[in-house]
């Protein structure tokens, strides 16, 4: 018994060694991990940069007309977080993912979907907005500069819940000031009112009107059919006969239904970027649906909390993150050259103790029993006693 106990606290020792071996060589891979910059790291923090500016230059636009800024539903400040509701508000908005998508990084993030496309400078886009998401619009628009693509731009006015819901000030606006400023070189081409059937059902004819005017004052197409099958056909006849290339990528923020079709079709349209859907038994088939029928892949910015989670950016920050903090531009590596030296060390270490214990185990059991079954078998009997 008493060899047995020897040879178990030996044991226990060389496990605890070589546990405290490892741990301390796990600690010294990780201590040296280095920051790396992502790919397309210049591109991203470009456009990050850019989005930043046009937001602030709007803030000031708003400042400036004497505009009040809701400190506490807008805490950074940013002038892209509307009202909760107002005579144009079309749907139910979710307040923190409006504030999650004011990140000037998103640009990054739309970006990095763009390269993920394969997208080259002088591609045609077609893109699809909403007033839902402003600072997306934002966003989407500095990636698109960024990387030198044509976009060809329909907007769909009405906004939910904590969007561009001012009725003096629509995307539409918002877009004309940094259009006029110099800061982005494309607006929109046409517009409709947007909500139910994309000509504001469920709207107060007060706020159509509201809408209507938005669209007149800021001169561009306005799109206004009867039906929704219809307004979703005018939207593809515009797209095409403002480029003269054919699309490489269809880009759509917020829920406009004219994009997805119909509410039962979101469930089928995954977020971010995606190639063409083969799902082809739609209710309605909105523009999303029918340039993926085309074979053209497209990116669709909804669900904001769940993308800024897949691309390592903050929930609702305060403050307003800088252009470049964030997973999407730096990746934490670990050093190869001294992981893989710490590993052999270990592997090595591992086999020298495996040897040695296997040894030491061999020889207790000749201690115990040389070469006579039946004392090994007495041995057993008169520990079993003394326990």
């Amino acid at each position: 018994m008493e060899n047995l106990n020897k040879f178990n606290a030996a044991s226990l020792l060389v496990l605890s060694l070589l546990s405290i071996v490892a741990f301390a060589g796990l600690l010294i891979v990780e201590s040296e991990k280095t920051d790396v910059k992502r790919k397309w790291y210049e591109e991203k923090l470009e456009a990050s940069k850019l989005a930043r500016d046009a937001a602030a230059l709007l803030k000031e636009y708003r400042l400036q007309k004497g505009v009040f800024i809701d400190v506490v539903n807008d805490p950074n400040q940013t002038a892209l977080i509307g009202q909760d509701i107002t005579p144009i508000t079309t749907d139910q908005g979710y307040i923190e993912a409006k504030l999650t998508s004011t990140n000037p990084n998103f640009a990054a993030v739309v970006v990095d979907m763009l390269k993920e496309a394969d997208l080259k400078a002088n591609d045609a886009v077609a893109v699809s907005f909403t007033g839902s998401f402003p600072a997306l619009n934002i966003a989407v628009l500095s990636a698109v500069q960024t990387l030198k693509l044509k976009p060809v731009i329909i907007t769909s006015v009405g906004a939910s819940n904590w969007g561009a819901n001012d009725p003096y000030f629509t995307w539409l606006e918002m877009e004309k000031v940094l259009y006029d400023a110099g800061l982005f070189k494309y607006k929109s081409v046409a517009a409709s009112i947007g909500g139910g059937l994309d000509k504001g059902r469920g709207l107060s004819p007060e706020g159509r009107n509201l809408i209507q005017s938005a669209i007149e004052r800021n001169g561009v197409e306005f799109i206004n059919e009867e039906y929704l099958e219809k307004s979703i056909d005018r939207r593809m006849a515009i797209y095409k006969s403002h480029s003269k290339k054919p699309f490489k990528l269809f880009i759509n923020v917020g829920g406009g239904i004219a994009s997805v079709g119909s509410i039962e079709n979101y469930q089928f349209i995954p977020g971010g970027f995606s190639e063409p859907l083969t799902i082809k038994n739609f209710p309605i088939k909105g523009v999303l649906i029918r340039m993926s029928e085309e074979n053209i892949p497209f990116i669709h910015l909804m669900n904001i909390t769940q993308l800024a989670e897949k691309y390592g950016l903050p929930i609702s920050p305060s403050p307003l993150p800088r252009p470049g903090e964030g997973e999407i531009f730096i990746q934490k590596q670990y050093n190869m050259t001294l992981t893989i030296i710490i590993t052999l060390i270990m592997v090595i270490f591992i086999s020298i103790v495996l040897v040695l214990e296997k040894r030491r185990h061999r020889l207790g059991t000749e201690l115990v029993s040389p070469n006579d079954p039946q004392k090994e078998i007495n041995y057993e009997q008169h520990e079993l006693t003394e326990l």
